[in-house]
């Protein structure tokens, strides 16, 4: 990590908190506090500022999934799109039939040579951003739901300065653009957002008017010209004119769920996910394996139980609605994986149990009420794809799905696909500790389970457990770790690991926390990223 001689400080606060991975996005959740509203205003003001101010990690046309602690209890909205009812395996396989290379999760999931497309028409699901914002504040919310998009549609019009971090993934973007993409559903992309020809540098005002129209627009009629008016009819005629398959009664019939919660205990604490079709579980099975554990973990042990998370996870979770997910969370049954937990590198199955691109962002207000929230295009700027006059792309979140005719999550009309994304949060005998969570694909529940077990073994602050230096398992007996780790390479190699320093922070994903105190809160912010924890 490159600031680790530097770290930030954590930031303490009396009456409520914003962090998130842009600064202008931070302060606009910030304002909405101080005017009066709650944690949850904070929330969807921020994250519709982050569509504008960081897009290609998430935009108007991503997925949303949250936990709110409201004051008393935990709730969980999954407010991810479906696949259009056009989309069939047999179709992707008809249109694409040379699709394979890695696929959306490093081809973990897909024991197919083929895999899912990442970019274009066939990965888009609906976008369930729009109706999550407005089914959060339906139910939580306390200001006027119009008056959270003010900071957004001001930056949309009038611009902003690009920072460097959203700079840097903006230009990588813009060289896949330019390099392979060239069908007619891309021609908006590069209007939008490479205007002279390439993506905006460090510093340089940024201004997308259109998407300050389509803002007005679902702020106006609370989301519902998205799914039903104008957007939607918009949308809908560029799919028809260039290929697409979303189709009105696709739009019309979205709708989130709200779910309740799962957790694991882990030394006196309980650590909360949203339920599948989102990978949340996988951090869960890992912190179960570990909390079973004589003494702390060592690091070898932490990355095994992290292979065993995810093997589990990428073998059975799907849209539950298609095929619900086994108790992988038993106790008896993790104590049939942790025995697979030795002394040396494993590549492990999956168990077979009894049956039973993106930001992430975290609020607290004065009154105890707290927001982890996660909302993703995926991949950098999705599927590229973007309506003409709307200004914003549209997510691939469907390259999530796998194209083998037997596995829980292969491609089918109708469905949700398995999710990277995943909020998360902290109780400790059943009292709320706060939200956090780490962005960055199959580095999530990776980066879960290091903050929580900084948290919670270590006793560190916020911002102590995020300047912390990561590792991640990528595949196989593959591990990179920061240059932080560089002393424990050697021990992993000695145990089987194919263990390699990277310098690289994109790699090692993106995190923002909150922890309640007694006189309020502290927060903490990624080092890696542009963002800021701001406070009042």
């Amino acid at each position: 990590m490159s600031k680790d001689a530097h770290p930030r400080q954590a930031v303490f606060a009396p009456r409520g908190v914003v962090a998130t991975s842009q600064p202008l996005a931070a302060s606009a959740g910030l304002a909405v506090l101080r005017r009066g509203g709650n944690a949850v205003d904070a929330a969807i003001a921020t994250a519709v500022a982050l569509t504008i101010v960081q897009p290609g990690s998430n935009d108007i046309g991503s997925d949303l999934f949250a936990l709110v602690w409201d004051g008393s209890r935990l709730h969980g909205l999954n407010a991810s799109g479906r696949s259009p009812a056009l989309l069939t395996r047999d179709l992707v396989l008809e249109r694409e039939p040379k699709a394979r290379a890695t696929g959306a999760l490093g081809g973990t999931q897909a024991t197919a040579a083929q895999v899912m497309p990442a970019r274009g028409w066939l990965p888009v699901t609906v976008p369930g951003a729009p109706a999550g914002w407005r089914d959060l504040h339906e139910r939580f919310g306390n200001l006027p739901f119009a008056d959270l998009f003010g900071d957004a549609i001001a930056y949309a019009e009038h611009g902003y300065p690009v920072s460097p971090l959203v700079a840097h993934h903006w230009g990588r973007a813009a060289d896949v653009v330019h390099a392979a993409l060239d069908g007619p559903e891309f021609t908006e992309w590069s209007r939008v957002f490479t205007p002279g020809g390439r993506a905006p540098r460090v510093g340089e005002r940024f201004r997308n008017p259109d998407a300050a129209r389509t803002l007005r627009s679902i702020s106006g009629t609370t989301a519902s010209s998205f799914y039903s008016g104008e957007l939607a009819e918009a949308l809908v005629a560029h799919a028809e004119r260039t290929g697409g398959l979303l189709r009105e009664a696709d739009l019309t019939g979205h709708a989130s769920t709200w779910v309740d919660p799962i957790s694991i205990a882990y030394r006196g604490h309980e650590v909360w996910e949203l339920p599948p079709n989102g990978q949340g579980i996988a951090a869960l099975i890992a912190l179960g394996l570990l909390d079973g554990l004589d003494g702390t973990a060592d690091l070898h042990q932490r990355i095994e139980a992290v292979k065993l998370g995810f093997a589990d996870a990428h073998a059975h979770v799907a849209d539950p609605a298609f095929h619900p997910v086994p108790e992988l969370l038993d106790p008896r049954y993790l104590g049939i994986r942790r025995g697979m937990i030795g002394e040396q590198a494993g590549e492990h199955p999956a168990g077979q149990p009894q049956r039973g691109g993106t930001v992430y962002l975290c609020t607290a207000d004065a009154d105890g009420r707290m927001v982890s929230l996660i909302q993703s295009n995926y991949m950098g700027f999705g599927s590229h794809v973007v309506v003409p006059g709307t200004g914003f792309s549209l997510q691939n979140r469907g390259a999530g799905f796998a194209l083998d005719a037997d596995h829980v999550n292969v491609v089918a009309p109708g469905k949700r696909p398995f999710h990277t994304i995943i909020p998360g949060f902290l109780t400790r005998g059943g009292a709320p500790v706060g939200p956090f969570g780490v962005m960055g694909g199959h580095m999530q529940p990776q980066g879960h389970l290091q903050v929580v077990l900084s948290t919670v073994d270590d006793r560190l602050d916020p911002q102590a457990a995020l300047d912390r230096p990561r590792w991640y398992w990528h595949t196989g007996k593959q591990v990179q770790v920061e240059p932080g780790l560089a002393g424990e390479v050697e021990g992993l190699r000695r145990r089987g690991h194919e263990a390699t320093v990277v310098d690289a922070p994109g790699s090692f994903g993106y995190g923002q926390a909150i922890w309640r105190t007694d006189v309020g809160y502290v927060a903490g912010s990624e080092p890696r990223a542009d963002g800021a924890a701001l406070g009042y």
